[in-house]
């Protein structure tokens, strides 16, 4: 397998500098398609916060970016909403304008989606016919475009679940719908520090992994194993219980952990489970930054990293307090939808790391 994500080598073909000339450029879409990402992710959260996720019963792609312009339209998508059983069991008797409250947050969050498909299918397209892609990229590209479609898919998946048998989500597609949201970010900004990170003058064969590449990716790992916990956690609205900390019901470890038969059911529908793991998990990656980073400073070879490591460390710090923050204060919107924004800097902070370590190398 190679050591890097496609051909770098200039043995034939555009010069060094048309290289750099179109990395730079479509480094900086894909900054842009990452900070949009960011605000698909926070929006998602507003959406979820408010209890909003529910309120456009169907999915359609293309007449759904028209929202409803007369009071008989409204009506008509009131109606839809009064056959759910949230509306019936929860919202019964809301008014119209409370309605629209929730109808545009989830207009919103499906509008931007299409934006994002736009903002990167276009700008694919015109730099890959205008011979600004260099072989063996615009596979990764493609692959980024994919997972946004499939990120719609799942997003429509997860609101079918709340609109029959239950009068929310399933928690299951929501940690799922999140984390692949997470893993776009993570992919498309690691895309891009390669770009940043590789010289275009290095071929293929002159590059090795670098230092610590084994450990950053188990970092990221157990990133992304903590936000698809904290998707159950938002599911199962388990913030809103054991609002202590650092003890959980009176006990570091808590009784009744593993009620629930059959016992793996307590790791995704006990709100007592699913809230210690997370706490635990959110330890587990405080260590882990914590021990790369002494590791790092101890290591005089280690310097591409120097400043990626105590970053790091820094953002899951901020990222804990902010959790705590809104575990005590029983999830205000503010905090918790900090705590859900803050997510994709820890991300950009594990994936920095990850690319430092692993193409620190230079040509030998």
């Amino acid at each position: 397998m190679s050591d890097v994500p496609f051909d770098t080598s200039l043995s034939t073909g555009p010069s060094s500098e048309k290289i750099s000339r179109d990395r730079r450029a479509i480094r900086i879409w894909l900054y842009a398609m990452c900070l949009l990402v960011f605000a698909m992710i926070v929006v998602g959260g507003a959406t979820r916060l408010t209890d909003s996720g529910l309120s456009i019963t169907e999915w359609e792609p293309i007449h759904g970016v028209i929202p409803p312009l007369s009071v008989a339209e409204w009506e008509e998508e009131l109606e839809k909403y009064r056959q759910i059983p949230e509306y019936q069991l929860v919202n019964k008797g809301m008014s119209l304008a409370e309605f629209q409250f929730i109808y545009w947050w989830e207009w919103g969050h499906r509008l931007l989606g299409r934006v994002i498909g736009v903002a990167f299918f276009v700008p694919l397209v015109w730099f890959w016919a205008r011979g600004r892609v260099e072989r063996g990229l615009l596979p990764w590209l493609v692959g980024g475009f994919v997972l946004g479609g499939m990120q719609g898919v799942i997003g429509w998946w997860m609101v079918v679940s709340g609109l029959a048998d239950r009068v929310d989500v399933s928690q299951y597609r929501l940690a799922t719908h999140l984390t692949l949201a997470c893993l776009i970010f993570a992919y498309l900004f690691g895309l891009a520090r390669y770009l940043a990170l590789i010289p275009a003058t290095v071929p293929r064969p002159a590059m090795k992994k670098g230092a610590y590449t084994g450990a950053a990716a188990a970092i990221v790992a157990l990133l992304f194993v903590q936000i698809f916990l904290g998707g159950l956690v938002a599911g199962l609205k388990a913030g809103l219980a054991f609002n202590t900390w650092p003890l959980m019901d009176g006990a570091f470890i808590p009784a009744g952990l593993w009620t629930m038969t059959p016992v793996w059911l307590n790791h995704f529908e006990s709100v007592l489970t699913v809230q210690f793991q997370h706490r635990m998990t959110a330890y587990a990656l405080a260590i882990a930054a914590v021990w790369l980073w002494v590791s790092v400073m101890r290591n005089p070879a280690a310097r591409h990293l120097a400043t990626a490591a105590p970053v790091l460390v820094l953002a899951i710090s901020v990222q804990m307090v902010i959790g705590i923050a809104t575990l005590l204060g029983q999830v205000p919107f503010w905090l918790a939808l900090a705590h859900q924004g803050f997510i994709v800097v820890v991300i950009a902070a594990c994936i920095e790391v990850w690319a430092r370590a692993r193409f620190a190398a230079r040509a030998v």
